[in-house]
């Protein structure tokens, strides 16, 4: 692989990365704990429940992620679907912060030589470029729903993440910042 195309594709990775972040923590920023815990009906999930899941995917995924299967033994993923009698927001957040943590530190520490190497996940291979970019789109599809949940939650008390209603002609945001 050309060094110059999979250092822009880990740049990318990490930009969007920290995007799926931020995005996230603006929706939960604007929810308070009841709203944090709402189950909106049984066969949905509370956002503290896609954080919880999000939080033991990302421990598991990037944990010795090139040397282990991304998909520990250790790992209770039936259990993520569950917030335990006396969880907390606080809890909850420590974990996504420490699993958020994991998956920047082991996204830069990949080289453009690793992302064709191969890693399994769920006893399947995969490349490096793949176990990374099946993440992200993974991140993506649970912030998409942290962020609808949050926004239905505040109803008209939501504040728009992106560009609000009426103001497509406005500046641009700055850019996202690069990996270190």
């Amino acid at each position: 692989m050309d060094e110059k195309i999979g250092a822009a594709y880990l740049d990318e990775a990490f930009r969007s990365l920290r995007g799926h972040k931020r995005l996230a923590e603006g929706a939960l920023a604007q929810i308070d704990d009841q709203q944090f815990f709402r189950i909106l009906d049984p066969e949905s999930n509370s956002v503290a429940i896609i954080v919880k899941h999000l939080a033991g995917n990302m421990r598991s995924r990037f944990t010795d992620f090139l040397t282990s299967d991304g998909d520990k033994p250790w790992r209770k993923r039936d259990q993520e679907f569950i917030i335990e009698p006396g969880a907390t927001r606080a809890e909850l957040m420590r974990r996504w912060e420490d699993s958020w943590n994991l998956v920047f530190d082991t996204v830069n520490s990949l080289k453009p030589e690793d992302l064709l190497r191969t890693v399994t996940v769920r006893g399947q291979p995969h490349s490096v470029l793949q176990a990374v970019h099946r993440q992200v789109a993974h991140y993506a599809y649970h912030v998409g729903q942290i962020v609808f949940l949050a926004k239905h939650l505040k109803s008209t008390g939501w504040k728009s993440l992106s560009i609000p209603r009426g103001q497509s002609n406005a500046p641009a945001p700055d850019a996202e910042k690069k990996r270190p």
